[in-house]
């Protein structure tokens, strides 16, 4: 199988039957959002079937691990399987940890003998990660933007070098079930708590920007409508992330912005993994229509140069031809 060709390049590239002459820089954005996170192996599925790859990711929380594994060089169907495989035959404790989301929170620091949090997130990424993961960001295949949140600063922390799994530990880090990250003296948090949809760090690096929204509401349960302290305390973080994302999108926009379906599961729900990618298909599909679409549009050969003018006659300057995305785009940000 060919290897797929990340947009930006020169190639001729064959999409769903039609041939362009050149590719835009596509930026990813993987927000943030738990087991509903899942969605973003089906994203990235759709990416490798259409035969493109980003030419830059940026990610936060959950979507700072697929987005470093996937830069790593690892395509959506291996993320399938190694999630698949990780979830039903290594997860162990953690697994249990899951399992047990509606047991007292007590009883769940007792297990693991912390009392600032249930699990040390770089351990749990040795146990989750493959190992043909690397080591460092700058050696990943696609660059990529980590997020992460300074705890005492209040404000984003955005790794773009350094260990990888110091970076996507600090992103992933959701208070209470992980430790706090401690980076060059800093005390780093869940990056979904400042930046849960991270379209903006990729915008000013590509000509076509795509976001990847997982957060999600809590549901009610119809045998108790109140939610349980639990239910609470781990819902409570999502409500500012989708207040923070609505905020973002009065502001500036991506060009293709895909809800994964998947806000109707629960943050801890990691062993609905079927039932999260089988809701996630019909966004999957959308996403491959949209970005041929976007491309199709985008991808427009340059018109071919004038003959030499007449002796005399002055040269209008060459322009090329772009692309409507784009010349929105420009539009709005002179706005």
């Amino acid at each position: 199988m060919d290897k797929p060709m990340t947009a930006g390049t020169s190639a001729a590239l064959p999409i769903h039957g039609k041939q362009f002459n050149r590719t835009p820089r596509i930026g990813l954005a993987l927000g943030g959002g738990g087991a509903r996170g899942l969605a973003h192996i089906a994203m990235l599925e759709a990416f490798d079937e259409l035969g493109i790859r980003p030419s830059i990711i940026a990610g936060t929380s959950i979507g700072a691990l697929y987005g470093a594994v996937y830069a790593s060089g690892l395509s959506g169907k291996d993320l399938r399987d190694h999630t698949r495989y990780i979830l039903a035959q290594r997860f162990g404790l953690i697994r249990d940890l899951f399992i047990a989301t509606a047991q007292p929170f007590s009883r769940l620091v007792g297990v693991v003998g912390r009392r600032n949090a249930i699990l040390d997130p770089i351990t749990v990424l040795d146990v989750i990660l493959p190992k043909s993961v690397k080591s460092d960001l700058a050696a990943c295949e696609i660059p990529i933007k980590i997020v992460a949140s300074d705890f005492y600063y209040q404000e984003p922390k955005v790794f773009t070098e350094g260990p990888l799994r110091t970076a996507v530990a600090a992103s992933m880090a959701l208070p209470v079930i992980f430790q706090p990250v401690m980076d060059g003296g800093r005390a780093l948090i869940d990056g979904g708590l400042t930046n849960p949809l991270p379209f903006d760090l990729v915008m000013g690096e590509a000509d076509i920007v795509v976001a990847i929204d997982v957060s999600g509401v809590p549901v009610p349960n119809s045998k108790r409508p109140d939610p349980t302290a639990f239910e609470a305390l781990f819902s409570s973080a999502f409500l500012f992330e989708r207040t923070i994302i609505k905020e973002k999108l009065k502001s500036a926009q991506p060009d293709i912005l895909i809800s994964a379906g998947t806000s109707h599961y629960q943050v801890l729900d990691f062993l609905k993994f079927d039932a999260i990618l089988e809701a996630a298909a019909p966004a999957k599909e959308k996403l491959k229509q949209q970005l041929t679409r976007v491309l199709s549009v985008e991808t427009l050969p340059e018109l071919k140069a004038p003959d030499a003018p007449p002796s005399g006659i002055i040269e209008a300057p060459k322009r090329k031809r772009r692309g409507l995305l784009s010349r929105a785009r420009k539009d709005r940000r002179q706005q």
